[in-house]
């Protein structure tokens, strides 16, 4: 391995320390349960294969990404990995069977073009996510991207970020639509706006506190009405210093943030957080005032504007794509969104199942560096070019199609989000992507990929990775007995919905045979497709239906096993060759 690119004294600090304790580890002179802490700690943890297979999560703070990074992403890929990255819902990407010897060369490759695994699993300061067009959205009040960046920056190896009670998680929103998902962490900042006294408007901010998923999905609360842009970081880091004073460090399982709201009431812990940032001015750590990095860059909004002809355009809530039309036409239409107020054109890279292979990887780099665009990923697994101008679009696309990524598929029905499962992950019960797989396929010969306005989001157990929660249709794997064998299933949630700094979390429908989920997601896109009105969405359809539970009534007909006999497949999970087992490991780092 030769690295020609400068590696941060931090970073190189942080590998030597790697290898330090690793060595200690590999000879038996450093605790088991002491070296897991540290590893989840530098963003390495354990595979359902156990033995030394490692996956490796690098944190892409609001998903941006240079070609640099994208070409050193595909050399891990290739060199230390299966050949493919899978973007996860939190902007991450993660390599797979990483041999434990070999992550200090990995984290050196990392370092090299300024990336870090450091703090992306264990009880630390989680990646910073944000809005993907951020800096280029039409109805953005503030670009949040310097802001993500100044919060990433604050809190990597910061002291007080290192061992707090559970894991911690910051997402930035540049508007009400909350693309980034401010509504189920523990921080949520969304920008708003408020009139000041001489008739002007002052951006700022509005806090969301103790917002969570997993097995008891919490939706955040506000804070408070106005947080102020001077005010914002040094509130995010009270909010922080309350969390590590008084969670719960003696049960795990109720020691995130929305478990200290239950415990303490939200009026009590907006008091402490008051309290903490009102003399945060004495802490070593204060981080008052306008970050550096906020005016370096601006964070002024670039597509917002007030002229009657500066409609926004992007993907409308109902569309359908024509099957017949041209391939070009579908994935404009579907895929590039433009602020009018300034000319911005972005186009979304469609990433099946948000895996990119080593191949992918280096097509995208160049891409990004002919074009002179800028990349992030995205919460729902794809990738987006931004900074492009019109007379590019054609030839982007067919530089993807090339390459496969060309599916207008963001925010249409075949762009189906699922966690890794029980390919890899201690926790998971099924085989979540490969229900993915078997979805697309099933929408697509139904000549269904195409419709708008639903998602789909897969979690292989109930810590919703996967987000099954918030989406349209939602699913979560369980075990099923029938015939008094084990078999792969599915509960089905409907409904949920993130938007306009609101949550609705999924309702229960019914719980399904593995193998009948694609049938069963067929049946509810083509109904929403045949019978939605004008602009409705699909949880107002389902409202209108009669709701998550009569919908369940009424597709009870697939909720059948056959015997073992009958129907051998449903006892085996998609990807599997044998019988069908819950096999549940010890937790390192679910969500």
């Amino acid at each position: 391995m030769t690295l020609t690119r400068e590696i941060s004294p931090d970073a190189r600090k942080d590998i030597e320390k790697f290898e330090e304790q690793l060595a200690l580890y590999l000879a038996g002179d450093l605790d088991a349960e002491v070296f897991r802490v540290f590893r989840l700690n530098n963003g390495i943890y354990g595979q359902r294969q156990q033995g030394h297979n490692q996956m490796v999560r690098v944190k892409v703070p609001y998903g941006a990404l240079t070609a640099e990074q994208l070409e050193v992403l595909a050399t891990i890929a290739d060199t230390y990995s299966r050949g493919w990255g899978h973007i996860t819902t939190r902007q991450n990407i993660q390599f797979h069977f990483v041999q434990l010897e070999r992550i200090p060369d990995v984290l050196r490759e990392l370092a090299s073009v300024g990336l870090t695994t450091r703090e992306a699993c264990g009880d630390t300061v989680r990646n910073v996510t944000g809005c993907h067009l951020a800096g280029a959205c039409p109805f953005e009040v503030l670009d949040i991207s310097p802001w993500a960046e100044a919060a990433y920056r604050h809190f990597l190896r910061s002291p007080i970020a290192q061992r707090l009670p559970r894991k911690f998680k910051i997402n930035f929103s540049g508007c009400a639509t909350d693309c980034g998902q401010a509504m189920f962490n523990d921080v949520g900042v969304v920008a708003v706006s408020r009139p000041r006294d001489d008739g002007t408007v002052e951006p700022g901010f509005r806090v969301f506190v103790a917002g969570g998923l997993g097995a008891n999905p919490h939706p955040a609360q506000a804070l408070e009405d106005f947080t102020s842009r001077e005010d914002l970081l040094a509130t995010i880091e009270s909010v922080l210093r309350v969390f590590d004073h008084h969670g719960n460090r003696d049960n795990k399982l109720r020691a995130r943030m929305k478990w200290l709201v239950d415990t303490l009431g939200i009026d009590e812990v907006r008091t402490r957080v008051f309290k903490e940032r009102r003399f945060l001015l004495a802490s070593a750590t204060w981080p008052g005032g306008l970050p550096d990095v906020v005016l370096e860059r601006s964070d002024a909004p670039a597509g917002v504007s007030t002229a009657i002809d500066a409609t926004p355009v992007g993907t409308p809530v109902t569309l359908r794509l024509s099957r017949d039309g041209d391939p070009y036409q579908g994935w404009e239409t579907a895929n590039v969104v433009r602020g009018a107020a300034k000319g911005t054109v972005s186009a979304y890279a469609f990433a099946r199942l948000g895996d990119i292979t080593t191949d992918q990887f280096r097509a995208l780099a160049a891409i990004q560096r002919d074009f002179d665009a800028e990349v992030r990923v995205t919460n729902r697994q794809n990738l987006v070019f931004r900074d492009l101008s019109e007379d590019q679009l054609h030839d982007l696309h067919r530089r993807l199609e090339a390459i496969d990524m060309a599916e207008p598929g963001a925010e249409l029905a075949r762009d189906v989000v699922a966690c890794p499962g029980a390919d890899t992950c201690n926790l998971a019960v099924t085989q979540s992507r490969g229900l993915a797989d078997d979805i697309g396929r099933a929408l697509e010969a139904a000549g269904l990929a195409d419709v708008g306005g639903v998602r789909v989001n897969i979690s292989g157990c109930t810590n919703s990775c996967g987000q099954h929660h918030i989406s349209d249709i939602g699913f979560c794997g369980v075990e099923r007995r029938a015939h008094g064998r084990s078999a792969p299933g599915y509960q089905m949630l409907l409904g949920g919905h993130v938007g306009q700094t609101q949550i609705e979390f999924g309702e229960k429908a019914l719980r399904l045979p593995a193998k009948n989920v694609a049938t069963a997601v067929v049946t509810l896109v083509e109904r929403f497709a045949g019978e939605r009105t004008a602009g409705e969405t699909f949880p107002a359809w389902i409202t209108r239906s009669g709701g998550a539970r009569a919908i369940g009534t009424e597709l009870a007909h697939l909720d059948v096993f056959p015997t073992p006999d009958d129907g051998p497949e449903f006892y085996v999970d998609f990807d599997e060759t044998g019988p069908y087992a819950a096999e549940v490991g010890a937790s390192e780092c679910a969500t």
